[in-house]
C-alpha cells in the first residue's frame, strides 16, 4: 500500500517526519485535504490548525503559521514559520 510522505519544517528544525494516510491543510483560501496520488500542487498555508491522519489511523495536529506547501510524487513538504504539536 502505498502512502503519502510528509515532512513539516521551520526555521529551526524538522517538526515530523513519516509516511500518513493523508494531510490536512489550512489553505490560503480555504482547508484543504491531501490524499495519495494528489496532483501535483504548490499553495500558500495560513494560521491554523494540520492534521495528520497517520498509518494505524490515529490524528495528530499541529498548530501552524504561515508558509507553504508542495506535493509532488506523494511527498508532501510543508515549510512553515513555526509548528506546535497538540
Amino acid at each position: 500500500m502505498a502512502n503519502l510522505n510528509l515532512e513539516i519544517v521551520t526555521p529551526q528544525a524538522k517538526v515530523y517526519s513519516g509516511d500518513v494516510k493523508s494531510v490536512t491543510l489550512p489553505g490560503a483560501l480555504s482547508p484543504f485535504q491531501v490524499l495519495i496520488n494528489h496532483a501535483p500542487i504548490v499553495s500558500s498555508l495560513v494560521k491554523g490548525k494540520l492534521k495528520v491522519e497517520l498509518l494505524d489511523g490515529s490524528i495528530k495536529t499541529f498548530e501552524t503559521t504561515n508558509g507553504f506547501v508542495e506535493l509532488v510524487d506523494n511527498k508532501v513538504s510543508v515549510v512553515v514559520e513555526s509548528a506546535l504539536a497538540l
